[in-house]
């Protein structure tokens, strides 16, 4: 049995479902094959549950500052594990729905199953062989767990189905994963050791940013420790005992790796690593074939991965291949306070050619009124003019900052350009206000410095 398409996609997460509906409309004859789960990693075990928990632990964590504020009995709340874990599933359950509701409306274009490569247009899935015009390849990615941890560990694809909370787990590689559960498990209450085989954290390279983010993961967590590897090994009750070759050691009842994710490729039947793929049309090498998503390994973001599955879809669909820019890069860690890294990050440039302005917020208004005094913000800037070249920041609320600074950074703004925009008083954006008129006052061009507009 055999058919053929114009266009087969493989996978049916946000980069997938993003190219099918960029095909659609083109061509009637594509074909969208899933082996996996279906609901997309986002909604099932990724950006969505995850942000649930550290929503709960936050409005837990905030009983601490209720005596200040006037507020009594903060010390009889209790945390209920099994409902935490049950609230967390029911909101993932009810996300996953909304995404399997466009599944449904996909109909018969949809084939369950797990496509392998026969030749570069000819793929085998349920003993069919279907003949494609154009694939694109969006099959995700998969947490990664070395296999002496295999009967040790849980990861982020696990963590959800959890019944209740445990009294402890240790976290396996801080970045943006472990740092979010990790610290939302801390404020509930639980024991949790933050272990990391680099110095640094959540994605960030600027050197004063990531001491911040240590710091303040250290407040939450019982232990972290950097620069370290540990050896796992199970103990008769079924609790994990960790040696770290720091010279520490510990028992927990839990592991949680979070090391990073590989791309789903290995049982494809297509050698892919040595061909490269181009980022503006997610073409693979000069095959008929594209690659959208996580299994880019190349910035495993949503939006990035939509804007791959959009890429992938219109090229797929066209006889010539178009080229398109992408999005100013950003990223955020749901940590408290949030890590937002836009723009060019600070490993990117040049030390000696920028201009940096920067911004504590432990004694900045806003803060203040909110009780979250702490974290804090760095401005890059080239030194002439003052375009604005990215940004690295641990601090509360830096969501917003960073996708004001994204916008700037998109029109190549300088900063005496954003500087005319209104800050108004007291938000957190005056910290960025502040950040700016320091790169500011660096500026060779000492005349644009005045923020007002004269009329003649």
């Amino acid at each position: 049995m055999s058919r053929n398409v114009d266009v087969a996609i493989l996978g049916a997460g946000s980069a997938g479902l993003n190219a099918f509906s960029q095909v659609r409309p083109t061509t009637s004859n594509v074909v969208l094959i899933n082996g996996g789960h279906y609901g997309t990693t986002c909604a099932r075990v990724g950006c969505m549950p995850s942000k649930v928990l550290i929503e709960v632990a936050k409005e837990y964590s905030r009983r601490e500052h209720f005596e200040n504020f006037g507020i009594k009995g903060s010390d009889q709340l209790s945390i209920d594990g099994k409902q935490v874990m049950n609230y967390v599933r029911s909101l993932r359950d009810a996300f996953v729905g909304r995404v399997m509701q466009a599944i449904d409306q996909i109909g018969d274009h949809n084939i369950k199953g797990y496509a392998r490569f026969v030749e570069p247009n000819v793929l085998e899935v349920n003993g069919e062989r279907i003949e494609a015009k154009k694939i694109i390849i969006a099959t995700g990615s998969t947490p990664i767990v070395p296999s002496e941890w295999q009967d040790k560990v849980i990861t982020s694809d696990d963590f959800f189905e959890l019944e209740t909370l445990p009294d402890s787990i240790a976290v396996i590689g801080l970045g943006v994963i472990g740092s979010e559960i990790g610290q939302a498990l801390a404020r509930l209450g639980v024991k949790v050791i933050g272990i990391e085989k680099s110095s640094q954290i959540c994605g960030i390279s600027d050197p004063a940013i990531n001491q911040i983010a240590v710091e303040e993961l250290s407040k939450d967590f019982e232990q972290v420790w950097l620069n370290t590897t540990a050896q796992l090994t199970k103990t008769a009750d079924g609790s994990i005992e960790i040696n770290a070759d720091n010279g520490k050691s510990a028992t927990v009842d839990l592991v949680l790796s979070a090391i990073g994710r590989s791309a789903n490729i290995e049982n494809l039947g297509l050698e892919i690593s040595e061909l490269s793929i181009n980022p503006n049309t997610m073409q693979l090498g000069d095959l008929p074939i594209f690659i959208a998503g996580d299994v880019t390994s190349h910035n495993p973001i949503l939006h990035e991965a939509a804007d791959d599955g959009v890429i992938a879809g219109y090229n797929a669909t066209q006889d010539q291949i178009q080229s398109f820019k992408r999005r100013v890069p950003l990223q955020i860690a749901f940590t408290d306070p949030q890590v937002v890294i836009v723009g060019k990050s600070f490993a990117e440039l040049d030390t000696q050619k920028i201009l940096i302005g920067e911004r504590g917020f432990v004694m900045q208004g806003r803060t203040k009124v909110m009780a979250r005094t702490h974290g804090h913000l760095r401005v890059y800037a080239e030194p002439e003019f003052g375009r604005l070249l990215g940004a690295e920041m641990m601090i509360p609320d830096g969501e917003y900052v960073g996708h004001f600074l994204a916008l700037a950074i998109e029109q190549q703004m300088k900063v005496t350009d954003v500087l005319v925009t209104p800050f108004y008083h007291p938000t957190i954006m005056e910290g960025l206000d502040d950040a700016l008129k320091a790169i500011a006052a660096q500026l060779k061009d000492k005349k644009s410095i005045n923020l007002l507009t004269m009329i003649p």
